[in-house]
């Protein structure tokens, strides 16, 4: 009777990676931020290669118009409003293999961020938004941990791995965030499962790589774009600036925000306030973004109010922002976060 086959053989029969990359692989941990759309797809095809251990935060619940895109979610997750942690949990355990999972129901920030990125040896974004990215870019560039920046909108999104000291870091390419409101995110042009998977996958393939190497300096990163719908994937040089403020001027910023700049939950008024970066919002731009799916606006000057989905607006002129129809903080926030940042 012939032995059991080794789970990894094919992988293991893939030259570049070989034994020696499968060891290193099992005896990795990982941070995953979000694991929602890319974040699903990083998690699925990390946890199939056999990574060691998998760390999963994410603060959100599963709905209903996840399930085209979020590839760890069932009709049945969002019926019951599941958390994502959990939901994901489940569904990647029933793949089996070696990777021991730990998740954590919970908005990643500066002050949590140490604790579950400890003894990892790469970091994940499966985020959502421009100011954690920036955090974890502050973060890694400290810390030396390499991340990998993945982004998708519509049917396009970008990929870009950081080696610390080594490559092009997110403040290289992108020195300062664009002011809230500008930028179209998925509540204002969509997005597609296509390029949800092709950013994932890509994004997995360089963890892979790095995890299986032995010495980094052996990797050349570079900037990937691609969009699905029109069949176009290009790598493009991404060169450390000689300027970055972060990579090279070590300035931390979004790391060692004030502590006082974090949401609050206003008494008795079911509303949450959540602190502005202190970039003036763009309110017209965020008005043409949102013109599909926002009513009743209201333009005061200086502040903006709009309502959406179940939460009634306040956009202040420096990116502060009351939620009304919540008086959770992390939903507030995840409302900011998605429709504001």
């Amino acid at each position: 009777m012939s032995a059991s086959p080794d789970r990894f053989d094919r992988q293991r029969r893939f030259a570049p990676f070989g034994d020696e990359g499968q060891r290193r692989l099992e005896s990795a941990r990982v941070l995953l931020v979000g694991c929602g759309a890319t974040g699903g797809i990083l998690a699925q095809e990390l946890v199939r290669a056999g990574v060691g251990e998998l760390v999963i935060v994410d603060r959100d619940i599963v709905e209903l118009t996840n399930l085209p895109r979020q590839v760890l979610f069932e009709q049945r997750h969002a019926d019951s409003g599941t958390l994502k942690v959990e939901a994901a949990r489940e569904t990647l355990e029933r793949i089996g293999g070696p990777t021991r999972l730990v998740v954590h129901a919970d908005h990643l920030d500066a002050e949590n961020l140490a604790e579950y990125a400890e003894g990892c040896a790469l970091i994940l974004d499966g985020t959502d938004n421009l100011p954690t990215r920036y955090l974890l870019n502050d973060f890694c560039i400290e810390s030396g941990v390499p991340w990998i920046y993945s982004g998708v909108v519509g049917s396009s999104g970008l990929v870009l791995p950081i080696l610390p000291k080594q490559s092009a870091c997110l403040r290289c390419l992108f020195p300062e965030p664009p002011p809230p409101g500008t930028l179209e995110t998925c509540d204002s042009a969509g997005v597609l499962l296509p390029a949800v998977a092709a950013v994932g996958s890509i994004a997995a393939g360089w963890a892979l790589r790095i995890l299986a190497s032995q010495e980094l300096s052996s990797i050349t990163p570079n900037l990937t774009s691609i969009d699905t719908w029109h069949g176009d994937v290009r790598a493009l040089s991404a060169e450390q600036r000689e300027d970055c403020p972060t990579c090279v001027g070590g300035e931390f910023p979004f790391l060692y925000a004030p502590a006082g700049r974090r949401p609050v939950s206003l008494c008795g008024r079911n509303t949450v306030q959540v602190p502005g970066s202190g970039v003036r919002p763009d309110f017209a731009a965020l008005r043409e973004r949102l013109a599909d799916s926002a009513r009743d606006w209201t333009d005061l000057g200086p502040m903006l109010r709009f309502s959406i989905e179940d939460f009634r607006i306040t956009l202040f002129g420096d990116g502060r922002a009351l939620i009304e129809g919540t008086d959770e903080i992390d939903r507030a926030r995840a409302v900011y976060d998605r429709l504001l940042s």
